[in-house]
This record gives structure tokens, C-alpha cells and sequence, in this order.
């Protein structure tokens, strides 16, 4: 065992606190994680760019802060992730796709990377992707594919399933993903970590590619992803509120999870749902329709005007699936009623709950390829449900399934209550555990 596996088991909370009272230096922190990165990486291949350099220089500023007396914030001096769709300044934001390979390095910072900078984390690696996050394993031209932490011959997860690999091999504490089907809640399912899908309009997503706007505006969200669900939350604290610049912003408060009693909660499991209207099919139906009203002209359309003009069969597949929910003016206004009709008998439920317990998913990590397979990709409805209504949603590891890989739950509550949704995913990873180390970083 490495002499710092201990420290790189703790949450990024956790972490801070060690370097607050002297238990680790930043430095060292950053350092072990960067070694933790180079034994995994070559296994997992989750990352496409260690920014090792500039994060060693960062936390050694946090060294000389805390030893000039200085008060450090929440997360200073602990390392994070992101996801190659989400901008940091000077790398290159490739987003998976060959039209993005060679394009100029990002003078400035995604919104939600600057808010962690200024709250005292580290930029420390930025991780793999599909091809312009179209799949649900990440795998693309560029990079190749990612590896599930448990099985090398599974997947983890997509689209954030670099980010996910990472994580739940040590390799970061949390990072930023992002949700437009599921992103960031599929691979933490499949790689046995936390991640939020905020409410619709909760966070900006100011610096991602691809940029925010058009018809499936409405279906996604940048999260963040962790080994822990306290960090889930210290992360958004870090990252609420506008920026002036993604127009979708809702300046709600951001409430206290710890404020929330659990036990006064009315808490509905999804199997005592019904009604086949509010079903992961259902959803799964309507989803596709909105993605697909064009046949996905639309993807096919931004791929050639930024020069992807070859791209990864996992795409090639999500396009295709598309094609069948092709249709005209009328049909787009009979797919909007039903998306209508969808979130109002959703929110209907909430005279009667507080938050739903669900499935992430109909199975568990795939295995390369596979998720792309007719009898396998309906099984992602689960996380478009919430997509659908912009609930906020939690995963977090609270089982094993047969084959020995990890097996999450989904928790979702009604619009801008995170609190409640990390609330009752806390109680779940006491009870059961949470993310447990795989083999490959136990020998």
C-alpha cells in the first residue's frame, strides 16, 4: 500500500481539514494523487491531461498561505477533475471530437472551475469522454476508451465516465461532469461513486462544449461527482448562483442539507408507482422524441461545421436511434404535449412525497460496446426521467450487483431541493456503505 492511500481514501472535506491542521501539506496532497494517477491511468485510461505542473505551483501558494497564518477556505489545497467538455484555461476543451482536436487552448475557465478555484481547489487532471458526449461509455477517436475501476473489460459509464473511473480509483477526491440523459449519474452507477444532477437552471454552464441553447437546452446540467456525498454538496456551495452570462440561471437559494430531518420525509419507492405514464419507458419514449424530432440533423449538422467529419460508432449509433423519432412542425407540437403532460403528472406527485427513490439504471456497468444494443439502451429511461421533469437528482453506491459490480440508487426531489435529495442519499451511504475501493488500487 502506498504510504498516502489512507489520505487519498478520505473525502475532499476531509482532505482540507488535514491541511488546515497540519496533518499534510498541499503539496503532498497534490503529489499523491498525481502518483495515484500514474499507477491507475495506465489501467483505466480516465485521463487525457494531467495538469501536474500547475497544480504542484497552486499548492504551493496554499503552503505559504498556511504558514504565513492565513485562514484557508473550504477546499483549499485539495485537487479536482474535469471533464473534457468543460473549459479550463490553457488546455485544450476537445469535447471527444476529432473537429475539437486541434482547437485553441481555453483562455479562460468554465464558470464552475473558477468558483472552485476560488474556493481553493486544484484543476489536477481533465478526463475522458465519448465523442461529443453522445454515448453511455466514454470512448472516443482521440483518446480511446475508458476502463470500469472493477472490470477492465466494462465500461464506465458515459458520458462522464472518465471523471467517474477517476474518482472511485483515487485519483481525485470530486470533479464536474455533465447531465443531459443521465452523464453524470450512469457512470457514477456503474463506477460505485455520488454525483448530483442539479435542478434545471441551478448552475451555469458558461465555458462547456458543446455551449448551451437550442431544443434540448432545457434537459441538461453541469454536476459534480465525488467518492462522497458531503462533497456533492461542499461542491455546490462553491459553484451556485448566476454569472451573468448563461441567461438559464435561477438565483434561487442554495438550502442546508443538514438542516433537512429525514424521518419527517415522505419518501416514494418508484415500484410503488403505477402509473405506466410516469415509467423509465415512458420516459425513455419521450426523450428520444425530443432529441430526435430532427433524426438528429441537428448533431449531424454541428459535427460538420466544426469538422468531426469522422465519428465513433457509439455516436454513430445514438444517430441512429434517433432517426426512427424523425418528424415534421406537428409532430415536434405532439412530442411537446407529451413531455407537458409528462412533468405535470410528475409534479403532481409531490403532494403526496417529498423525493422518489428509483434505479439508476436496469443494469449494472456494461461491457465495452454494449450499451449501444437495442435490448440494452432503453434501460437508461431511469435517469432521462429526471432530465424530463429538471428534478434534482442523487446517486449514490448502496449494493453489489451479481457479477461483484457496484449498484447505485437514484434519489430525486422537487425543484431546488437538492437539500433533501443529498439529505436522504447521506442516510443511504451510512446505511450501506457507500463507494468501497476495487481491487486494483486493494493490492
Amino acid at each position: 500500500m502506498h504510504r498516502h492511500e489512507p489520505v487519498l481514501r478520505l473525502s475532499g472535506l476531509q482532505q482540507a481539514k488535514l491541511i488546515r491542521d497540519g496533518g499534510i501539506s498541499a503539496q503532498e496532497l497534490v503529489q499523491a494523487h498525481i502518483e495515484q494517477i500514474q499507477r491507475v491511468n495506465p489501467s483505466l485510461n480516465a485521463v487525457i491531461e494531467l495538469l501536474d505542473e500547475q497544480a504542484l505551483r497552486a499548492a504551493g501558494a496554499v503552503d505559504r498561505r498556511r504558514a504565513r497564518g492565513e485562514k484557508l477556505r473550504a477546499l483549499e489545497g485539495v485537487p479536482f477533475s474535469i471533464k473534457d467538455s468543460i473549459e479550463v484555461e490553457g488546455a485544450v476543451c476537445s469535447a471527444g471530437t476529432l473537429g475539437f482536436r486541434n482547437r485553441p487552448r481555453s483562455s479562460r475557465d468554465a464558470t464552475l472551475v473558477r468558483r472552485l478555484r476560488e474556493a481553493g481547489a486544484i484543476p489536477l487532471a481533465r478526463t475522458n469522454l465519448p465523442d461529443l458526449l453522445f454515448a453511455f461509455e466514454s470512448d472516443n477517436l482521440i483518446f480511446g476508451r475508458t476502463n470500469n475501476p472493477y472490470d477492465a473489460e466494462r465500461s464506465s459509464g458515459g458520458s462522464s465516465g472518465g471523471e467517474a473511473a477517476l474518482i472511485a480509483a483515487c485519483g481525485s477526491p470530486f470533479g464536474l461532469g455533465s447531465d443531459a440523459a443521465g452523464s453524470v449519474r450512469i457512470p457514477a452507477h456503474f463506477c460505485g461513486i455520488a454525483s448530483l444532477k442539479p435542478t434545471s437552471g441551478r448552475l451555469a454552464r458558461t465555458g462547456h462544449l458543446p455551449p448551451a441553447g437550442g431544443w434540448i437546452e432545457m434537459l441538461w446540467q453541469i454536476g459534480p461527482m465525488a467518492r462522497r456525498v458531503e462533497d456533492l454538496d461542499a461542491v455546490m456551495r462553491a459553484i451556485v448562483g448566476p454569472d451573468g452570462e448563461d441567461r438559464t440561471v435561477v438565483p434561487m437559494p442554495y438550502r442546508d442539507s443538514a438542516a433537512v430531518d429525514t424521518g419527517k420525509l415522505r419518501v416514494l419507492r418508484y415500484e410503488e408507482i403505477s402509473d405506466p405514464a410516469l415509467s423509465h419507458e415512458r420516459a425513455y419514449e419521450i426523450e428520444m422524441k425530443i432529441l430526435g424530432a430532427d433524426g438528429g440533423d441537428g448533431v449531424r449538422e454541428y459535427l460538420l461545421e466544426i469538422g468531426s467529419t469522422e465519428t465513433h460508432p457509439l455516436l454513430d449509433g445514438w444517430l441512429g436511434k434517433l432517426e426512427r423519432y424523425r418528424t415534421d412542425a406537428r409532430g415536434l407540437s405532439c412530442y411537446w404535449r407529451e413531455l407537458d403532460e409528462f412533468r405535470n403528472r410528475w409534479f403532481a406527485l409531490l403532494r403526496d412525497c417529498d423525493a422518489v427513490l428509483s434505479p439508476v439504471c436496469a443494469h449494472a456497468a456494461v461491457r465495452h460496446g454494449e450499451s449501444i444494443r437495442e435490448d440494452v439502451f432503453p434501460g437508461f429511461g431511469y435517469t432521462m426521467i429526471h432530465n424530463l421533469t429538471g428534478w434534482p437528482a442523487v446517486v449514490v453506491r448502496t449494493g453489489t450487483s451479481p457479477e461483484g459490480l457496484p449498484a447505485g440508487t437514484q434519489i430525486a426531489a422537487a425543484p431546488w431541493r437538492e437539500d433533501i435529495a443529498l439529505a436522504l442519499a447521506a442516510k443511504l451511504e451510512a446505511e450501506h456503505g457507500g463507494w468501497q475501493a476495487p481491487a486494483m488500487i486493494r493490492s
